[in-house]
């Protein structure tokens, strides 16, 4: 994470007046021992408050993005009524993206990827202008994003058995960021055709085998993916060009024993009707 992002994400979790209380380094060490062994660990912030949770966030990232790579861009979790009341929040949840995270369509994987590896249907949004920042609306924005593609997220949950999982703990490690299969860019040359195919589109998850795990229309993520930006930037989180913007959930967490193999996701209504696969070995 580069100095500009964590004293963002800093002055967010500060809410620019009280400071938040963070992790310790000796728990960061912990945690970040723990995650690149694939061991399940301790919740981070705990007992603290989603401000604890941010600031946690922010320091974790500087210590994984010495395994993970920069960070790259950001991710909504909990984007959908019923994943909110689960977790106890009335809002999405804010996260981050590593670069070294990032695998190409058709990618193999463990099966092990993670302590407690799950699988999703996703979608990245690829920020084509700074001007995003400006927008309030969907629609706003869809101008100044310069490519949608297709994103199976791999997230790892971390947490040993009897740890609290919370919008809180779920915020301070940054949404759960592990590994991430990325299809190839589809251009936006008209934003507003784009803007109605992401509202209209069917997102389907498959297994290896074609059974169908999930199917949902893409206004199943706050009610169009790209209210996922929008509600990152009313957050304090300012995108430039070339950022990702992972949308969130299309469907369930799946574990990856349920794929069989693998996992697909199509998106009908896309321009070619996109598809990206992952193998797991």
């Amino acid at each position: 994470m580069t100095t500009r992002q964590t004293l963002a994400l800093c002055l967010i979790c500060m809410g620019g007046t009280v400071a938040a209380e963070c992790a310790t380094d000796a728990q960061i060490e912990a945690y970040v021992a723990d995650y690149t062994s694939k061991t399940p660990t301790k919740a981070l912030a705990a007992d603290g408050s989603m401000e604890d949770a941010l600031c946690t966030q922010a320091k974790l990232a500087d210590a994984l993005s010495a395994h993970m790579g920069p960070v790259i861009g950001y991710k909504a979790g909990l984007t959908s009524k019923p994943a909110q009341e689960r977790f106890g929040v009335t809002e999405p949840v804010q996260g981050v993206l590593f670069r070294d995270m990032m695998l190409q369509d058709g990618a193999e994987v463990p099966m092990n990827w993670g302590a407690r590896p799950v699988f999703e249907a996703d979608l990245l949004l690829v920020v084509g202008s700074g001007a995003i920042n400006n927008a309030t609306t969907a629609e706003e924005a869809m101008p100044y994003i310069s490519a949608v593609r297709p994103f199976i997220e791999l997230p790892d949950l971390t947490f040993a058995k009897g740890e609290p999982f919370t919008g809180v703990t779920l915020t301070a490690i940054g949404v759960a960021p592990k590994l991430g299969v990325m299809g190839a860019e589809i251009p936006v040359g008209d934003p507003g055709a784009m803007y109605t195919a992401l509202g209209t589109m069917t997102v389907t998850l498959s297994a290896a085998d074609g059974e169908v795990l999930a199917q949902v229309p893409g206004e199943a993520v706050m009610g169009h993916p790209v209210n996922s930006a929008i509600w990152l930037m009313s957050k304090g989180i300012t995108l430039k060009p070339g950022d990702l913007v992972s949308v969130g959930s299309f469907g369930p967490l799946v574990p990856p024993a349920k794929g069989k193999g693998g996992a697909s996701v199509q998106y009908s209504g896309l321009p070619g009707d996109p598809t990206v696969s992952v193998t797991f070995k």
